[in-house]
């Protein structure tokens, strides 16, 4: 018996539902000309929407970020794969991280600093009308899409802007700050050591200029050029004036013999032997302390009988030696120290460029020539057909809403509810009149 009701509640079922179908596709057919009409208005009315909304151009770029994975995990991908683990391998590569670079390089592009410089670059809160600056930054993330492909680790930057120059510009300096960012936040040990000779290359300059002041001033003041050549130059030339002196006094003794005590010729003799004398006296100098001596600040040394001649008495080079040779030590140190640092610090900057990561860009981004939203013909077919879909609705609800019994619970419920609704309606439209 039960099978034999289902049955026939069935067959009931199968034949009110074509013929419920037929009664709505007949009574929107009796209504095919409202809605030809609004179908022809709406399609007008898409068509315009279609062509106001703003063009869009896409921009795309793409790189190829460098594959950093550490040789132990290749080895042990290498030798699980040769034993026969394929799962071992997988594992190994997983574990190592196989293109976690591109992973990396996705966030970059994503992170906060980078969209911030974007933003500033290309004044994005006035292009995107945006009062604060989260929301450009939000406008300017859903304009940009980054996807990475997981095999071939490729990294697809696209940026969409109503501007087709400002979108190619926007994707050229994703990369710039890609790469500024990647430079500035590369942790390698050559880069913490190029940072180390850096700092002590600038110690070591400035040091090496002080040693070479007060080497300089020393010099000036004491005029000592150069110690062991100016003590053989004085030695060689005091040496030939005492010869001379020598020839001049045995002459002088001869003269007088022949001549006598005030002939013309002797007093000359004696003349020139006074001036050979004051020119020995003056190269050798006193032997006597120094006024004066300063070992490690590099400043003058003044004899007594340093009255500003060109060059040091002979008697007072010993004296002069120690703290010229002193401060020449010195700036020698400083100048070895100064060129072996330079030479480290060229070696840095070649293993830090190596260590940091190079981007090579596979597409570079161009001037889009055509647009990339909006679709107009779906656009307008879509909202044509979500017109003809809200009146045929609005059709068949007004059918069904005659049809209902004014005892029917649907009924009085609206009966209900519609008046105390235009009443809300009609205060908060009356408000609204009075605030303005």
């Amino acid at each position: 018996m039960n099978t034999i009701t289902s049955a026939i509640s069935t067959e009931e079922s199968s034949e009110r539902i074509p013929a419920n179908w037929a009664v709505r596709a007949a009574l929107l057919w009796q209504h095919r000309r409202l809605l030809a009409r609004v179908a022809s208005i709406s399609l007008v009315v898409s068509l315009g929407i279609a062509f106001l909304l703003p063009k869009q151009y896409k921009s795309t770029a793409s790189i190829m970020p460098p594959d950093q994975q550490n040789s132990g995990a290749m080895m042990l991908a290498a030798l699980a794969g040769r034993g026969g683990l394929g799962a071992l391998g997988s594992v190994a590569s997983g574990l190592f991280g196989g293109h976690t670079t591109s992973v990396l390089f996705v966030n970059l592009l994503q992170s906060g600093t980078v969209r911030g410089h974007l933003i500033d670059r290309f004044d994005l809160q006035r292009v995107y009308h945006s009062r604060y600056r989260f929301t450009a930054a939000k406008r300017l993330a859903r304009q940009t899409k980054v996807t990475d492909d997981k095999k071939s680790g490729v990294i697809t930057i696209e940026v969409e802007d109503t501007d087709p120059v400002r979108a190619r510009d926007m994707a050229k300096a994703y990369l710039e700050e890609l790469n500024n960012l990647v430079t500035k936040t590369s942790t390698s040990a050559a880069r913490q050591e190029r940072i180390f000779i850096e700092n002590r290359l600038h110690a070591v300059e400035g040091d090496l200029e002080r040693a070479q002041l007060d080497l300089s001033e020393f010099s000036s003041k004491n005029s000592t050029i150069d110690i062991k050549e100016q003590t053989r130059a004085m030695v060689e030339t005091g040496a030939r004036v005492q010869g001379e002196l020598l020839v001049e006094q045995s002459g002088l003794q001869s003269l007088r013999q022949i001549y006598g005590d005030n002939n013309v010729r002797v007093k000359g003799t004696e003349a020139r032997i006074a001036a050979l004398r004051r020119d020995l006296a003056q190269m050798t100098g006193s032997s006597a302390p120094l006024s004066s001596e300063t070992s490690d600040s590099g400043g003058a040394v003044r004899g007594p009988d340093d009255n500003g001649a060109l060059y040091p008495p002979l008697r007072q080079m010993p004296r002069l030696a120690v703290p010229y040779a002193d401060l020449y030590r010195r700036v020698k140190v400083q100048e070895t120290v100064f060129e072996l640092l330079t030479q480290q610090y060229e070696m840095a900057r070649i293993e830090e460029a190596k260590d940091v990561p190079v981007i090579s860009v596979i597409d570079i981004p161009g001037v889009p020539e055509k647009k990339s939203f909006p679709p107009r013909l779906i656009v307008t077919l879509l909202l044509t057909f979500l017109s003809c879909a809200t009146v045929s609705a609005w059709i068949l609800l007004r059918e069904a809403w005659t049809r209902l019994s004014p005892d029917d619970p649907r009924r009085q419920l609206a009966s209900e509810v519609l008046p105390v609704l235009r009443r809300r309606f009609h205060a908060i439209a009356s408000r609204g009149k009075g605030i303005a």
